[in-house]
């Protein structure tokens, strides 16, 4: 290997990330993680012998290798994730083709905590920014004009995140900062260029994450979703995403249509509105679809959690652990009232557990080594895992392993005292 951590091959695999990792909220880290999200190689699997014939540095190198291959297990699908991928794929493609005018509908993301919401939604835009952008390069000069004095930005997919404090103010700026837009003198100012933005730089989808953290009781809150609701007449596909959204009040002002299975807003012709045009719109559609955990009460729901372990155990890097480490035996159950079916409790779980395992020589994993493996929801660092607890973003699960009952022990038999001695008896008294 060389001396920057790559294997001495003919094609040498980095597998060390120098610097932060992309933000996503912003252009140039959208474009980093939308060109980087698959160019990871995992670490060749070899045997014991194999690795115990190495040099110490090439242990050591190849152990690093290791531990960045489990931190960077590839995303598996579930059924759940398919179903979110398929509408979300479809409605942003029908969306973009349209011609014609009117509102688009939009699409809500809705799940608890740790469901990967957020990735699933990432991952499928950036599958469609990837074909898209090579449509438009074959076709760009039949739409686009290059403007004088101006930068050639595309950005088919915009990604912000809601502030946690949300104000029309501080989701514009959110939305501005993706394209590092001047801000404006004041709100009016501001949505003004985040309405140019949007359609300057040919933005087809804006996500917002994290909307549930607007909370319907604070008036800056409902004028943020009133503005978000303005957003949907610039066509744009809006993709909301957040925790529990039927309870979170963001659905008060809107219906169920049985028929369209949408949910449906009346015009906005009250209150507070930052969009001119919006009491023009007759209705606002946004389709609900839940992400949610592995369901182990079937056995549709039962199969798929443990194929999900087989597409896990395959990816890990340990010596001892083969295949049915993960998926066999009361593993399966284990790891099921572990983590709730969540599947990024599963993952938290399983990675730590990887670390503590190479850390201590087992190159296993088992349920006494899992125990000793908490999961704790408050220390995941990064601006991408700043998660708001009173938005339903941390799951208010139990993921303590249950204490192990020591075995009942049979009481001790009384001891037979019928051959005793009893002694000399007293003398009796005259």
């Amino acid at each position: 290997m060389s001396d920057h951590g790559m294997p001495a091959a003919d094609n040498p695999v980095p597998f060390l990330r120098f610097g932060p990792r992309p933000d996503r909220t912003t252009y140039e880290g959208w474009q980093e993680f939308r060109k980087t999200r698959d160019l990871f190689v995992p670490v060749k699997k070899i045997t014991l012998a194999e690795y115990q014939l190495m040099s110490p540095r090439k242990k050591s190198l190849h152990d690093l290798h290791r531990a960045a291959t489990h931190v960077n297990m590839t995303l598996l699908e579930t059924p759940m994730s398919v179903a979110v991928t398929d509408l979300m794929r479809s409605r942003i493609q029908n969306n973009a083709m349209r011609f014609g005018p009117g509102t688009l509908d939009g699409l809500m993301i809705n799940g608890g905590g740790y469901q990967g919401k957020t990735e699933t939604a990432c991952r499928t835009a950036a599958e469609f920014e990837d074909d898209w952008r090579e449509l438009f390069e074959q076709y760009r000069s039949h739409y686009v004009d290059a403007m004088p004095g101006t930068r050639d930005l595309i950005a088919p997919i915009g990604y912000c995140q809601t502030p946690v404090k949300a104000t029309p103010i501080a989701l514009c700026e959110a939305i501005l900062d993706f394209y590092g837009a001047p801000y404006g003198k004041n709100l009016r100012g501001m949505i003004r260029n985040v309405r140019e933005s949007i359609k300057a730089h040919a933005t087809t989808v804006l996500m917002i994450d994290d909307i549930t953290r607007l909370k319907m009781h604070r008036e800056d809150d409902q004028d943020t979703l009133d503005l978000i609701r303005g957003l949907m007449d610039l066509d744009v596909t809006l993709v909301l995403i957040g925790v529990n959204i039927p309870r979170s009040g963001l659905l008060r002002e809107g219906w169920h249509d049985p028929r369209t299975k949408q949910w449906v807003y009346a015009p906005l012709t009250r209150g507070k509105s930052y969009n001119p045009d919006a009491s023009t719109q007759t209705e606002r559609r946004f389709d609900l679809i839940n992400l949610d955990p592995f369901d182990y009460s079937t056995d549709a729901g039962t199969e798929a959690f443990i194929e999900h372990l087989v597409g896990i155990e395959n990816q890990i890097r340990l010596f001892h652990a083969g295949p049915g480490t993960l998926s066999e035996g009361n593993m399966p159950e284990y790891l099921r009232r572990r983590t709730h079916g969540i599947v990024g409790l599963l993952r938290r779980l399983i990675e730590d557990g990887l670390v503590k395992a190479m850390d201590s020589g087992l190159e296993d994993l088992t349920t006494d080594l899992l125990d000793e493996v908490p999961i704790n929801l408050g220390n995941v660092p990064g601006k991408d895992n700043e998660r708001d607890a009173e938005a339903g973003e941390i799951p208010d699960v139990d993921t303590a392993p249950q204490p192990k009952q020591k075995p009942k022990q049979a009481p001790k038999k009384g001891r037979n005292t019928v051959y005793d001695d009893p002694g000399t008896p007293a003398a009796v008294e005259a």
